[in-house]
């Protein structure tokens, strides 16, 4: 096995519409723009990150086929214009809880098909479904570090506390060096009063779970959505957009803090 030097981090929320796949997105183009040498991994059986990025989830080289040991993890790599490379998705990654259901050592898949990987690129992004379930607890698993995108409403910081039930868990069983690296604040109305107040509980929130809330917020904006449309990068699609100078300055925050 090689050195490692990857660090690999996974974005994750159990409650969907809070931008983890944008966050994911977003994270891992804005670390290549700044010359790291970055991997999305698309984990989500829903293909939402290979969808927006072009990526071909047609193909039979997927992250599904590399799981599974179909293939190596290096047949499914697509890289990408001016982007980080990308792992996609297929939607036969929802039979993976059925077809893992009796493999010992079921959870560890991901990271056995990512060692060959770790002494090429300097961070793996890792997207993951809005569920826990073999898909996301491999992730944990692999991980070094867990990132958490919010809302600043009350079921999405309920969804925090539900979800550190589940790092704590494979903390104990199946990777104990799993650290927190944040929670981010998505979506996000600096003229709305209650997500000026929520933002509060959601510090609140994070510090009770052991972490921190990213001073960074990021704003809603249709640049978003029409880079997504357009399978095209954020940062050159409307460079000087709120949404990107938002991402650029939490990857610069992500950077600094240097947690990992």
């Amino acid at each position: 096995m090689p050195n490692k030097t990857a660090k690999i981090i996974v974005i994750t929320s159990q409650k969907g519409g809070v931008s983890k796949t944008t966050t994911s997105s977003a994270l891992a183009d804005g670390l290549h723009a700044k010359g790291h040498k970055s991997l999305l991994i698309d984990l989500d059986p829903q293909c939402s990150a290979s969808l927006i990025s072009g990526a071909d989830t047609h193909s039979k080289q997927t992250i599904y086929e590399a799981i599974t040991a179909q293939i190596t993890t290096q047949e499914a790599i697509q890289s990408r214009k001016e982007r980080a490379d990308i792992l996609p998705a297929s939607k036969a990654l929802a039979r993976l809880d059925a077809e893992f259901s009796t493999i010992t050592g079921k959870e560890y898949k991901l990271k056995e098909a990512l060692a060959p990987l770790l002494s090429f690129y300097d961070y793996i992004i890792i997207d993951t479904p809005p569920s826990l379930g073999i898909l996301t607890v491999n992730a944990l698993t692999a991980a070094d570090a867990v990132l958490i995108p919010t809302q600043a409403d009350i079921l999405s910081l309920q969804g925090i506390t539900q979800l550190m039930e589940s790092v704590q868990a494979v903390q104990a069983y199946t990777n104990s060096g799993l650290i927190m690296a944040g929670v981010l604040l998505t979506r996000y109305s600096a003229r709305s009063i209650l997500s000026r107040d929520m933002s509060d509980t959601a510090e609140e929130t994070a510090n009770k779970i052991g972490t921190f809330l990213y001073k960074t917020t990021i704003r809603e904006a249709v640049a978003i959505k029409e880079a997504q449309a357009l399978k095209e990068s954020l940062f050159t699609y409307a460079p000087k957009s709120n949404a990107a100078t938002d991402y650029e300055a939490f990857v610069n925050e992500f950077l600094k803090r240097g947690m990992i």
